[in-house]
């Protein structure tokens, strides 16, 4: 999985709830992709404001469906565990404390999370999309744990737990996943052997497991969805472990 950078998967603190479905998933349009290299030429309030309903037409209104059923349809998977209602991240910077001062994202993100929690409130995601300019790409999981999620990580991983995580996990690549850590600490943390027998699981920040790679046309077809649920599926007891032991 491509590093999304951020305290987690890109900006996970600043999502707005999805509109009312309107219509079902019928792929994104072939000309959406236009809609980012015009607000990445333009990228000033005036070009977005006289834009927002292309925008909104485009991309929101067509992520909405499309998160809407694959949410419905992946919830069984997760199942005494229950799913948060899709959100669909914020299409404005927070450029508070950054030195770009750009005012606007050139992609649409969007999150399912577990148990109804937000990334912000140490949610695990059964399912990040993001679409746009730099890159597409879909995943689950926690890119960066917070201190306490990680103590927790590190002992569940030091224990019983960790020993079911490392055959899952293996799986998981063996099945085309891409599942692990992101800029992971050089050394093992103090208070575990150097020679532990998962120093590799010790040592990362976060754990996120990314999809293969969406098929050239998908993304313009129904048949997304679909494509979005297998994956959606197949991830779950991943994303399950880390509810039940990370938190």
């Amino acid at each position: 999985m491509r590093r999304q950078g951020g305290n987690g998967l890109p900006a996970w603190c600043t999502v707005a709830a999805m509109p009312a479905l309107a219509t079902r998933f019928t792929g994104f349009d072939r000309t959406a992709m236009q809609f980012w290299h015009e607000l990445a030429a333009e990228m000033t309030k005036e070009w977005f404001t006289a834009n927002k309903q292309r925008y909104e037409a485009l991309w929101v209104a067509p992520m909405t469906a499309l998160l809407d059923d694959v949410g419905r349809r992946i919830a069984p998977a997760y199942k005494p565990l229950k799913l948060g209602a899709p959100k669909v991240m914020r299409i404005y910077r927070d450029v508070r404390f950054a030195k770009d001062k750009t005012p606007y994202k050139t992609h649409i993100g969007a999150v399912i999370t577990v148990a109804g929690k937000s990334v912000g409130e140490g949610g695990n995601a059964a399912m990040y999309l993001h679409f746009g300019l730099e890159e597409e790409f879909v995943g689950v999981g926690c890119y960066r744990f917070d201190p306490d999620k990680l103590a927790k990580w590190r002992k569940a991983v030091a224990g019983k737990p960790g020993e079911a995580l490392v055959p899952l996990i293996a799986r998981l690549r063996k099945a085309g996943y891409a599942v692990g850590g992101h800029d992971d600490y050089k050394k093992v943390p103090a208070g575990f052997a150097p020679d532990h027998p998962r120093a590799d699981l010790l040592k990362i920040k976060g754990l996120t497991g990314g999809f293969p790679e969406i098929p050239k046309g998908l993304f313009h077809k129904p048949e997304l969805a679909d494509w979005l649920v297998k994956h959606g599926k197949a991830m779950a007891p991943l994303v399950i472990w880390l509810h039940r032991n990370v938190g």
